[in-house]
């Protein structure tokens, strides 16, 4: 997928769980990213993150501490 629309669907994500209460808002980002995107899309927004992140909500780098980043596979 494309950089831009990646970072529009995880930045819409972001947008959703912070109007929830709770200071676990990163956590349930990720959760949420773990739960519905595949392995190959989180690969691809770790490496936007790794590049710098560009256009990314803060809250989303935020939850990159708690994505689940699986390794490729040949």
């Amino acid at each position: 997928m494309s950089p831009e629309k990646m970072v529009t669907m995880a930045n819409q994500i972001a947008t959703f769980f912070k109007s929830q209460p709770g200071a676990d808002q990163a956590e349930r980002v990720a959760d949420h990213l773990n739960d519905y995107w595949e392995p190959r899309m989180r690969r691809q927004l770790a490496s936007h993150v790794a590049a710098g992140g560009e256009g990314l909500d803060p809250l989303v780098l935020s939850a990159m501490d708690h994505l689940s980043v699986p390794a490729e596979t040949a």
